[in-house]
């Protein structure tokens, strides 16, 4: 789509769920179908350092369920809450993700 030149940035009135600075836990699914939230970060927590905005979300567009537009984040985790201590102290990994892949509340 977005190869085509069709942005997948939508301006639909959609409250954002979380706010920069907030810490978040994903959920810990498991998808018969596509995501893009990856395994490794699945019920781990990180904190929002950007919202994106309003985008498809692409976990049911490409099952052609419809666009579901909602808020796209950019979290950062820490390498040790991804991989345990055997991970450097300073290191992370920068995600970006949508409102379906975190908890509620």
């Amino acid at each position: 789509m977005v190869a085509k030149g069709f942005p997948a940035t939508r301006g639909a009135p959609v409250a954002p769920r979380m706010r920069v600075g907030q810490r978040v836990r994903t959920r810990n699914i498991q998808p018969v179908g596509p995501t893009r939230l990856p395994r490794y970060a699945r019920g781990k927590s990180g904190t929002v350092i950007r919202d994106y905005g309003v985008f498809v979300f692409p976990d049911t567009n490409a099952q052609f369920l419809g666009e579901k537009p909602q808020h796209l984040y950019c979290v950062r985790f820490s390498a040790r809450e991804l991989w345990g201590d055997q991970a450097d102290a300073g290191d992370c990994v920068h995600l970006d993700l949508w409102d379906d892949y975190f908890e509620p509340g």
